[in-house]
């Protein structure tokens, strides 16, 4: 059988099947296997393994790093959040609930909002440890999973607007707006009216039951390598440098490589590619989606000086880092990107995986330098599509300008400048996404993510055809970087 694309879910789908016996060919677009769960060395001269696009690990279940014997670690962050506000700030320490409380009255002035949150995540947490086994598993029906987490869950979490539930249970805009990050990252959506934000938050919070966010050791590249080797151990052929240019309903597969063009027929096809992508190879009319956020890496020469001296910088950027996505900040973003402008004061969120995995810096760098990761939301890609270079230079500038309303100092004079002058930053928009790594419209997800469940049943990764099977992150129960969709779709085809 014949895998499309070199992804981390390619990669999952061909350790699977090839360690079941079946002879698997894994045909790659690039020089590389991993799509966009690689590591990169992006600034010349400087000895640091950034992880280009994704970035932390959530949603790859435990299950699959067993089954394939992967060899990988990955770091839990003691700091969830940090969000300043004014002169203080609110830090959510893993470890430490009584720091946590102290936090929130300090911001909040008062109990309240520090109740709700340990109701509401309370909440989630047994969602996230009920629903995550479901997603290796095949679907089940709406009424099944809506009995499953409870009346209470379904309704906060799946029938009403996820902003109405949070403007319903927290007051402070500060807490509300940290909540709803989760329902908009890569996704451009009113929250008080679309469930798509819903969607979103869900899959952000119930990765491997805990919905923990954790730090892949070496960068996003090992996760990729581990996979790679899992794969090849197991007696996948992985070619790369091969660009598919056509895929039959028949299972035939057309490439292109350096020695010409080639047809396979792999009996099957699992697809590790967008739906948009799978619909053109196949000759149909495709419909692009919208991606939305603008991801900036950054190597530093030393962490920001905050407006709060009662915080370490290392505890407040070694967690997620909130820069002005207080609730009434994310709705004029909203307001503002749907009307075709950039985000006067762009909501975004940064981390410093070097924080929590220094391995990832050169020896010469470590304790001289720290690398930053800048997501930006409310970024759709209408807003680049007229003039991309412009619109990237607008976005970027105007997102400088929001970080540097809530530190101390500017960012600008904590870069590190490369052996050849130039700052140590880079800004991907979703139509650098689009041209650079072949993701219609930049949706980092493929395409709007969907409700894990379904009246019909099946893995979720079935098509119209019966030999072509979708194995990425377009599957239903895809997105991020999870091997879910490499899984089941495997497990598709062993179980028939």
């Amino acid at each position: 059988m014949v895998i499309a694309g070199g992804g981390h879910n390619g990669l999952v789908a061909a350790a699977y099947l090839a360690g079941a016996g079946r002879r698997v060919l894994v045909l790659e677009r690039y020089d590389h296997v991993g799509g966009l769960a690689i590591s990169t060395r992006a600034f010349p001269g400087v000895n640091v393994l950034l992880s280009r696009y994704s970035y932390l690990v959530s949603l790859l279940p435990s299950g699959i790093v067993r089954d394939l014997g992967l060899d990988l670690e990955l770091r839990r962050r003691r700091y969830a959040s940090y969000t300043p506000r004014g002169e203080r700030g609110l830090l959510v320490d893993n470890e430490d609930d009584l720091r946590t409380a102290a936090s929130f009255r300090d911001v909040t002035g008062g109990e309240a909002d520090h109740a709700a949150w340990r109701r509401f995540y309370g909440m989630v947490g047994e969602v996230a440890r009920t629903l995550a086994p479901t997603l290796l598993e095949p679907l089940r029906p709406q009424a099944e999973l809506e009995r499953l987490v409870g009346p209470e869950a379904w309704r906060d979490l799946f029938a009403e607007p996820i902003g109405r539930t949070v403007n319903e249970r927290f007051g402070d805009d500060t807490v509300r707006g940290v909540v709803l990050t989760d329902a908009l990252i890569g996704t451009f959506a009113d929250p008080d009216t679309d469930v798509l934000a819903n969607r979103c938050f869900l899959y952000h919070v119930i990765g491997d039951g805990t919905g923990e966010w954790n730090v892949p050791v070496g960068g996003m590249g090992a996760v990729s390598g581990a996979l790679e080797a899992a794969a090849r151990r197991a007696g996948a052929e992985i070619r790369t440098g091969a660009e598919i240019v056509g895929i039959a309903p028949t299972g035939e597969v057309t490439y292109v490589a350096e020695d010409g063009e080639h047809t396979v027929n792999g009996g099957h096809v699992l697809v590790n590619l967008p739906p948009a992508v799978l619909d053109r190879v196949l000759g149909r009319p495709v419909t692009v989606p919208e991606g939305a956020q603008l991801k900036v890496n950054m190597v530093l020469t030393r962490l920001p000086r905050l407006k709060d001296a009662s915080v370490d910088p290392r505890a407040a950027f070694s967690g997620t880092f909130h820069i002005n996505e207080g609730r009434g900040q994310l709705d004029a973003a909203y307001a503002q990107a749907a009307r075709g402008e950039i985000p006067e004061l762009p909501p975004a969120e940064v981390y410093c995986h070097s924080l929590t995995d220094p391995s990832i810096l050169g020896p010469e760098l470590r304790g001289r330098a720290e690398t930053m990761t800048l997501f930006g939301l409310h970024m759709p890609a209408r807003l680049f599509r007229k003039n991309p270079e412009k619109a990237r230079k607008m976005a970027l500038d105007a997102t400088f300008a929001s970080i540097n309303t809530v530190l101390a100092e500017p960012i600008e004079d904590c870069l590190l400048r490369a052996p050849d002058g130039t700052l140590c930053v880079e800004a991907k928009s979703p139509v650098d996404l689009e041209r650079d790594a072949g993701l219609p419209g930049g949706h980092i997800f493929h395409t709007d993510l969907s409700w894990p469940y379904a009246e019909e049943g099946g893995w979720g990764v079935e098509t119209e055809h019966e030999r072509i099977l979708m194995c990425g992150a377009g599957a239903r129960r895809g997105g991020a970087v999870s091997g879910i969709g490499g899984h089941n779709a495997a497990m598709a085809l062993l179980r028939r």
